[in-house]
């Protein structure tokens, strides 16, 4: 997408029809016309990119309506394009997807059609670009994935373009803009994706608890650093709601449920995503330190000068030793922070075992979410996909 661009609204565009059809007619061709064994191939073969074509199918229809209403709403709609179509690795659909595909959903007798299957999990990308939007705001970053975060762009278009008002309250307000658009249209593009009655009834309960515990993760993540309260046992709780309801375990449930799985199934997948999720949180935390910025796009240690309360930090000031630990208390919230405060803080954590001991929690998380997995009958294709999604998750470098 790019700013200016007009496109007309297909027919049936905004009742779940795909636009067009292959054929080059202009009549709308309902998702489920594709043969249902050429799509799990193609979506398995590359699942990341066949989201990614999902999501810019619906938000080209999204832009064509806003254009008709307010053109000049476009930059921020293409904003929100950028970060929903530019990157990211896609974590929450995949999840979802095999989610799917290890219950046996594609050989249920009412199964949905994969291509409505692969639009509903696209939808989650979304919920992901409100919460990045948002959270980029409240941590203040001007970075993502390399490029000015949503709120920094527009504080930038006020000052280019001369206008009135304090530039900075500008970002934040159109941030909070896009962000709501965002989680409006993900609630938009689960009901078009052209799920049956029933899948969307065993859908819906699992897509709003998944909304809510974000929310509250994100309330509790922002109270936290507020009341400056970081113990181990807060800070996992804040991880468990924040990061791994929506990013591993509500996926994975949202594909049982699409699948129609039975509770055995239902309890191992959530079991599975939650420690896997609190991994993944942990990991990302320590990347937060010590990732190297040309490869996770953050200035090195981002973390330290957002001033996150992580378990790094969590562990650091209930250790004995304070004295060793004070390196990373000064390097806390520091705006100014410089490479000798970020070696310093990242020698203390090293020298302190904190380290180490994340590492040890990311490990046992991991191996709990594997035997969580290996306790309930599962496609083999599927089982084989989510135990090399659960090493990817925890083991990346990014």
């Amino acid at each position: 997408m790019t700013a200016g661009r007009t496109l007309a609204t297909p027919s049936g565009a905004l009742t779940g029809d795909d636009p067009g059809s292959d054929d080059g007619s202009t009549a709308p061709r309902r998702r489920g016309d594709r043969d249902v064994s050429e799509v799990l191939a193609t979506v398995d073969a590359d699942l990341p990119a066949a989201v990614t074509d999902a999501l810019r199918d619906f938000l080209d229809v999204r832009r064509a309506a806003c254009a008709e209403m307010a053109e000049e709403f476009l930059d921020a709609v293409d904003d929100l394009a950028a970060l929903a179509l530019g990157g990211g690795k896609r974590l929450r659909p995949t999840f979802a997807w095999w989610g799917w595909r290890a219950a046996g959903g594609p050989d249920a007798p009412d199964a949905p059609h994969p291509d409505v299957v692969l639009h509903t999990v696209a939808a989650l990308e979304l919920i992901q670009a409100c919460a990045l939007v948002h959270d980029d705001l409240i941590d203040d970053s001007a970075l993502r994935r390399g490029s000015p975060t949503v709120h920094a762009r527009w504080t930038g278009r006020h000052r280019e373009r001369g206008w009135i008002g304090e530039p900075e309250r500008l970002g934040a307000a159109v941030a909070v803009l896009v962000g709501d658009v965002a989680l409006a249209w993900a609630d938009d593009m689960l009901r078009a994706a052209g799920l049956d009655p029933a899948a969307l009834a065993r859908a819906t309960p699992v897509w709003e608890a998944m909304r809510t515990e974000m929310l509250t993760g994100q309330f509790l993540d922002v109270v936290g650093h507020a009341t400056d309260l970081a113990t181990p046992e807060g800070v996992l709780r804040i991880s468990r709601y924040k990061t791994a309801a929506y990013t591993i375990e509500r996926p994975l449930h949202l594909g049982a449920a699409l699948a129609g799985a039975g509770g055995d199934v239902v309890s191992a997948y959530r079991r599975f995503g939650t420690d896997l999720g609190i991994a993944f949180q942990l990991r990302d935390d320590l990347l937060g330190v010590f990732g190297d910025p040309a490869v996770t796009g953050k200035p090195a240690g981002d973390d330290l000068r957002e001033g996150k309360r992580t378990l790094l930090v969590a562990l650091a000031r209930n250790h004995p030793d304070q004295d060793g630990a004070a390196p990373v208390e000064r390097a806390l919230g520091k705006q100014d922070l410089t490479t000798s405060d970020v070696e310093a803080a990242r020698a203390a954590l090293d020298t302190l075992g904190v380290v180490d001991d994340v590492e040890e929690r990311i490990a046992t998380l991991t191996t709990s979410a594997l035997d969580a997995l290996a306790e309930v009958d599962l496609d083999p294709q599927g089982r084989e996909r989510l135990v090399a999604l659960a090493a990817a998750a925890t083991r990346r470098t990014r």
